[in-house]
């Protein structure tokens, strides 16, 4: 009975790189929802707000740091699956190593920007 218990166990915590990716897809999936959740409150409060009051709203600790939370995992999420669907889609190999280094630099320069303005917009004010 233990070794039927076991074996699906054992598949989860495999070390593979294929059952990693599985895993931090989901991980960031679970971790997404509560902060979807939190940005979309957060926008339609501040439907008709300045940008005076969204730099004081983001100035605050908890609605910086969720919201870098948000950010780095909604583009760590976005590359995991961009990620699958070009290996699933794309044949040739050149063309996939190539579009997986397009997008990971994309995506990076992307949350990077996003990640000092958003230190820039809390250090302002």
């Amino acid at each position: 009975m233990n070794i039927r218990l076991l074996t699906p166990l054992r598949i989860l915590m495999s070390a593979s790189e294929v059952v990693r990716h599985w895993w931090a897809q989901r991980l960031t999936a679970v971790v997404l929802i509560p902060l979807s959740l939190w940005f979309v409150y957060s926008l339609t409060t501040m439907y008709s707000a300045n940008y005076e009051t969204v730099a004081l709203w983001l100035n605050n600790t908890t609605n910086s740091l969720l919201m870098l939370f948000f950010i780095l995992s909604l583009y760590y999420h976005a590359v995991l699956g961009l990620q699958v669907v070009i290996e699933d889609y794309i044949e040739s190999d050149w063309q996939r190593k190539s579009l997986l280094l397009l997008i990971k630099i994309i995506l990076s320069i992307a949350a990077l920007s996003a990640v000092i303005a958003i230190f820039l917009i809390y250090m302002e004010f």
